[in-house]
């Protein structure tokens, strides 16, 4: 056994707890469980040093008394022994199984968000995601694609690695219409935009290179490019967009091998990158030889002139990949989207995603393509839908949480809420978990700490799921602050529009 191993990162260990408060019995014996897994399958190994009593229990929200019940019965069943000295650490006697990854990312914060979607207790609402069902317009499509379509399907081998080329074409036609004029031979058909991601990721970064991002941005796409092997160096971002005075420093400090943005409807501030502010970086971009990926995902739910064209529109001489997808737009459970790029690297993208999967699946991609040139007649009621969801989330915070604060958004379907006091969101969360609402704290979407004070909070729910929603977050805060011995008196001004 290494006595010398370093401690697992608290934030780290959190996760590997998972929704350990979300169960039966005493608070005690659900931690004492919880690492008793995280040690049986591998994630805690012998030797591996576990944080202070207490700083573990201001972690987790919990009495120091819960903490100390919990390595006791630990100890008692020798899976943690504690030396004077050196702490408590998982003793050698308790090896775990030998088991091949699982998806997460040393240094990683998506973990929290995509072991949740597999695992969360059907009780549990979740914040972890913001997309709402399909419309009728979905179903209808869908019969008129078995109706019309499918025999023509079927009776092809269905090997297209770049995509449908109906799709590509309607994708192309989608491009040429939002003001970036688009050949269908300029798009690869994608399992999604994490796929996308991950593609490009998979292209232009390697072990040592380093990626700009937005801080804060979604810690999914984060994590595809720590999986790459990449640095991440962090981008301010305000309410038109990612900072151009930052933004030109980063790029000849850092001399990235990629910048990633996500223009319109940033996630999770809600921002629109302006015009100018786009040409600026489709220039700098191209003054320092950096690729740029611009995340699009919301773009395909906009009517074309509802947002300025895409970064790539205003690049003359650099190289721009645009990522787009239906998921925002149609429903999560159609997992198609696309890059646009020049064509030399749609090629390229194309033999790597052939490497994995040969090609998304054709039945989704002809339901795509009968979806995508209908979409901008629905933008019309898809904000008006949007507006209200926002207004009953805001009344409801206001109403309950009057101290809690954010910024309007543009558009998308999140609040970037800033807790007041300082409080830290980690320890919040864990509060939440307990009333049945799984909270995505700020340090999962910028690890730097700039917003360990924030959360983000989907208000794509219906009405009554919001009010739930509200109640058990409202809940969860006066239990806090009843732990903490916080007051009220420093709340701000009912509304929430304040800067966030």
């Amino acid at each position: 056994m290494d006595r010398n191993r370093a401690a697992p990162e608290l934030d780290e260990l959190i996760d590997l707890l998972g929704d350990w408060s979300a169960g039966e019995g005493p608070l005690y014996r659900r931690l004492t469980d919880a690492f008793g897994r995280a040690v049986r399958s591998g994630d805690l190994r012998a030797g591996d040093r576990l944080p202070s009593e207490r700083r573990l229990a201001d972690a987790l929200s919990v009495s120091r008394a819960t903490v100390v019940a919990a390595f006791d019965a630990l100890r008692g069943t020798g899976l943690v022994e504690t030396r004077r000295g050196s702490g408590t650490q998982v003793s050698g006697g308790a090896a775990g199984h030998r088991v091949p990854a699982d998806g997460r990312v040393r240094g990683g914060r998506a973990t929290v968000v995509v072991q949740r979607l597999i695992t969360r207790p059907p009780d549990v609402i979740s914040l972890g995601r913001a997309a709402e069902g399909g419309g009728p317009d979905l179903a209808g499509a869908l019969l008129r694609l078995v109706r019309e379509d499918l025999p023509g399907l079927v009776g092809e081998a269905g090997y297209h690695p770049a995509g449908l080329p109906a799709l590509r074409a309607a994708i192309a036609a989608h491009h040429t219409g939002h003001g970036l004029p688009t050949v269908p031979e300029q798009v690869v058909v994608t399992t999604g935009a994490t796929q996308a991601v991950a593609l490009s990721a998979q292209l232009y970064l390697g072990r040592g290179s380093t990626a700009l991002v937005e801080s804060p941005g979604w810690p999914g796409c984060l994590d595809l490019f720590r999986a790459a092997g990449a640095r991440l160096a962090g981008v301010a971002v305000d309410s038109d967009g990612i900072r151009i005075d930052r933004l030109a420093a980063a790029l000849a400090e850092h001399r990235p091998a990629l910048l990633y943005v996500m223009p319109t409807y940033h996630n999770p501030t809600g921002s629109l990158m302006s015009a100018g502010r786009r040409r600026r970086v489709a220039e700098l971009a191209a003054e320092h030889g950096v690729p740029v990926l611009e995340d699009s995902a919301h773009e395909a739910a906009l009517a074309p002139g509802q947002a300025p064209p895409p970064v790539a529109a205003y690049s003359a001489r650099g190289t721009v990949l645009t990522v787009g997808s239906l998921t925002k737009a149609v429903w999560g459970g159609l997992r198609i989207g696309w890059l646009r790029a020049p064509r030399d690297i749609v090629a390229r993208l194309a033999r790597l995603k052939a490497l994995g999967d040969l090609g998304s699946p054709l039945l989704d991609q002809a339901l795509a393509a009968r979806l995508l040139p209908a979409l901008p007649g629905l933008a019309p009621e898809r904000d008006r839908i949007r507006s209200e969801q926002l207004t009953t989330m805001t009344r409801l915070l206001a109403e309950r949480l009057p101290d809690w604060s954010w910024q309007e958004p543009r558009g998308g379907s999140v609040l970037w809420i800033r807790l007041p006091h300082g409080t830290d969101a980690r320890v919040y969360a864990q509060v939440a978990l307990r009333h049945g609402a799984e909270v995505i704290p700020g340090v999962a979407m910028d690890p730097t700490g700039a917003h360990d004070d924030h959360i983000r909070l989907p208000y794509s729910f219906a009405a009554q799921t919001s009010a739930e929603l509200v109640d058990r977050l409202s809940a969860a805060w006066a239990a806090l602050s009843r732990s903490s011995g916080r007051g009220r008196r420093h709340a701000l001004p009912a509304g929430g529009a304040q800067d966030g």
